[in-house]
């Protein structure tokens, strides 16, 4: 045989390795997360539900999914384990941020630097008032009808 035509083979063989490899890998890395959990610790289950962790058996969970609502999950359906503030900023919607949140009192701030825009002299801007309603003559066209009616036949 030519080994041209192995060549193939051994790349479809070895890009199997890699990609096996790599998902152990984050098998791994999942099962180490899981077993580190301890009863109360936030956690996010695999359908997105945020819950406390309450108790660990061999198997499964404990979850409190809300204030004495309990339920029992497998350890697999546990995507990610939270650190305490990630969960109460979720949960709670509690922030720790000290700086606040600065709100601009109009929308110059969304479009550039404000300086920018009042040191442009000359620029044209956009006119967003709006305009007086046309007379109602207007509406009607040459043949005496308004826009959209037609003739019935």
């Amino acid at each position: 045989m030519n080994i041209v035509t192995l060549l193939p083979f051994i790349v479809l063989i070895g890009a199997m390795f890699l990609m096996t490899r790599s998902a152990k890998k984050k098998q791994a890395q999942a099962a180490q997360m899981r077993n580190e959990m301890q009863p109360g610790t936030g956690v996010r289950t695999i359908g997105g539900m945020y819950a406390t962790v309450k108790e660990i058996g061999d198997e499964t969970v404990l979850l409190e999914v809300a204030p004495g609502v309990h339920a029992v999950y497998a350890k697999n359906a546990i995507g990610a384990v939270l650190e305490d503030s990630e969960y109460n900023r979720i949960v709670h919607g509690d922030d720790d941020s000290e700086t606040d949140a600065v709100v601009p009192d109009d929308a110059s701030s969304l479009t550039g630097d404000a300086d920018d825009a009042k040191g442009q002299e000359g620029a044209a801007k956009a006119d967003l008032t709006k305009k007086d309603a046309a007379p109602a003559d207007a509406e009607v066209e040459k043949d005496g009808k308004a826009d959209g009616e037609t003739e019935a036949k």
